[in-house]
């Protein structure tokens, strides 16, 4: 321990050519004095279930050690040697190519770097809890650096970390960011924007404040002294990645002055801002500390995740940017989205969860046949398991002190939690078995039974068929260059799947009429259409049939399709004004009244 502490790591990272999307790394080790140290870099980032093996966009990496170049030699995919000779001081150097643009990979060009750590730092193997200083030098046409590291006083752009996992979880954004601050729950909030937009400061100040208040009311205390939001306005952007005292955020620069836009924009704030609590510190056992060479398997993301997706609701609501009638049918909508994904039927909560790695984050073209997203499935055990605990509790407890439970059980333990003990504390604060609750919407797969759950908040259901009378093929495809319709999607038991028409067929004509001949009286908004786009599909009825000609491999076939009504299904919630004192009380403890 004591040769360890005496070892300093640092790291410069410049920009000698930005529109080539590259970033040069110095690292610097001193105080090592070993024959060699392994240097490593992660494979995959938290809060993204996917191995995206980072170490494939570094190039020229080098050594020197006391001065002198050295051998190196690559002993796994991530894992470089170095062979140091007991050298005290060791430099390394390396290029890293980044040009994928997400929230969870790091992108530069001549305007801008989003360095996120996992893909741009290495660390020396078991050191992975010692601390480091990272200097950033911006390109010359740059003169700003947003960062949620603490800044190491006296030396411009320069930054310390205590170990590599805060200095793993803390993106860096340089350029000319917009960056504008307002004060939440004593918290200074700093937001870095990139990109332009027509968004408005002044008001996001104030309503961006409203979310951190309404979230920080749920755990009591806010973890932080200051917190970053990065955000990249794109054309089309969107997605969040959680971050533990910051987030970064992808958003569209021209929506912001639309209704839907900035709803959808806040909703994204409420989104990741909750997983300050959830996730990044009340977490799955699993989750932390992470093995930064392989996948972390967990059967919670639909807590992480999901239950998140189920608070942005309820703080979009909380903060008064959404009635009630909309909470209640936006919540029925995500509940109708689950039940309209046949995968829902197949795979459990639980499953989706733990094979996120392998289905979650690598969808194919069967993947809503087969799978539902924790995401979807876990809001909806949300919705569900908050309306059980408010009814069993009359009124007196809700999810909310679950969560909050949790999260000073983990505080205080210091580590996550199993699912065992995320189920004791359900029923501790409900009073009530779940065992069947579980074995239902946790590790089953029986449809939610929402007309039950939300009557005990007096919220009238209704359920009607998405398309009356229509039928469906269940098929869906690309308008190519030729003229005909490639096949994207099937779905499971529609008439397409009990016909035989598969993934990659090209539908050349439907009852001996051409596709193009078919779309003739129609404008399509979008290359990609279902078979149901073409009138001669839409105005045939329930049970009647569909002859189409198709190129499968190059062959000629012809398939005959026998329309189906359509299995999807729409809902609509309606606030009963006439409901029980009791169910009126479930209601109000619901809406955060």
């Amino acid at each position: 321990m004591a040769a360890k502490a005496q070892v300093k790591i640092g790291y410069e990272v410049s920009f000698k050519e930005p529109q080539a999307h590259y970033a040069e790394v110095q690292m610097n080790i001193s105080g090592w004095a070993k024959d060699y140290v392994d240097v490593k870099m992660p494979v995959w980032t938290p809060g993204s279930y996917l191995i995206r093996e980072f170490e494939k966009s570094v190039e020229e990496f080098s050594a020197t050690a006391a001065g002198k170049p050295v051998k190196v030699e690559k002993v796994r995919k991530n894992i470089w040697r170095i062979f140091s000779n007991k050298a005290a001081n060791i430099q390394v150097n390396y290029r890293v190519y980044a040009f994928e643009i997400s929230v969870r990979t790091p992108f530069i060009d001549e305007s801008h770097a989003f360095l996120s750590p996992t893909a741009i730092f290495m660390h020396p193997e078991g050191m992975i809890k010692s601390p480091s200083t990272v200097k950033i030098i911006p390109f010359k046409t740059w003169s700003k650096v947003s960062t949620g590291l603490a800044p190491v006083a006296g030396q411009s752009f320069t930054y310390t970390a205590p170990d590599f996992d805060i200095l793993y979880d803390s993106p860096i954004e340089v350029g000319n960011q917009d960056v504008f601050e307002f004060m939440a729950a004593g918290v200074r909030h700093e937001v870095a924007m990139y990109g332009g937009g027509n968004y408005d400061k002044e008001k996001l100040k104030v309503d961006m404040a409203k979310i951190v208040e309404e979230a920080t009311a749920v755990y009591g205390e806010n973890p932080n002294k200051h917190y970053v939001f990065i955000v990249h306005n794109f054309l089309r952007g969107g997605g969040g990645l959680e971050h533990l005292n910051s987030t970064t955020l992808g958003a569209s620069r021209n929506a912001y002055n639309t209704e839907a836009g900035y709803k959808g924009f806040l909703g994204l704030v409420a989104h990741e801002y909750h997983h300050l609590w959830n996730v990044k510190r009340l977490r799955p056992v699993a989750l932390g500390p992470f093995d930064y060479d392989n996948e972390n398997y967990t059967t919670n993301l639909w807590v992480a995740e999901g239950f998140t997706s189920y608070y942005e609701n309820k703080f979009m609501h909380r903060a008064g940017f959404n009635d009630a009638d909309k909470f209640v049918n936006d919540l029925a909508g995500g509940i109708a989205t689950v039940l309209n994904t046949p995968g829902a039927k197949y795979q459990s909560a639980a499953s989706s969860s733990y094979d996120a790695w392998i289905i979650g984050y690598r969808p194919n073209e069967n993947s809503r046949n087969n799978s539902i997203s924790y995401y979807n499935k876990g809001e909806v055990i949300g919705i569900l398991m908050d309306l059980e605990i408010i009814n069993a509790t009359k009124g007196a407890k809700s999810l909310d002190d679950v969560m909050k439970a949790m999260y000073l059980q983990c505080k205080t333990l210091k580590r996550g939690y199993t699912d065992a003990e995320f189920k004791a504390m359900v029923e501790k604060v409900s009073g009530i078995s779940f065992d069947s609750f579980w074995a239902k919407y946790v590790n089953g797969v029986v449809d939610p039974e929402y007309v039950k759950y939300f009557g005990y908040a007096g919220v009238d259901v209704s359920t009607e068929n998405a398309t009356p009378n229509k039928p469906v093929t269940g098929a869906s495809g690309q308008l190519t260059n030729d003229g005909t319709i490639s096949v994207t999607s099937i779905a499971r038991n529609s008439a397409a799947w009990v016909g035989g028409l598969n993934v990659n067929d090209e539908i050349v004509s439907v009852d001996g009429v051409t596709v193009l001949d078919a779309l003739a009286t129609i404008k399509l908004r979008s290359a990609m259409l279902s078979l149901e786009t073409l009138p001669l599909v839409a105005n045939k009825k329930i049970g009647e049939t569909l002859k189409l000609q198709v190129k499968r491999d190059g062959l000629a076939k012809e398939i005959v399709l026998t329309l189906k009504e359509n299995p999807s299904v729409r809902l609509k919630a309606t606030i009963n004004q006439n409901a029980t004192a009791a169910q009126k009380a479930v209601l109000a403890k619901w809406l955060g009244n």
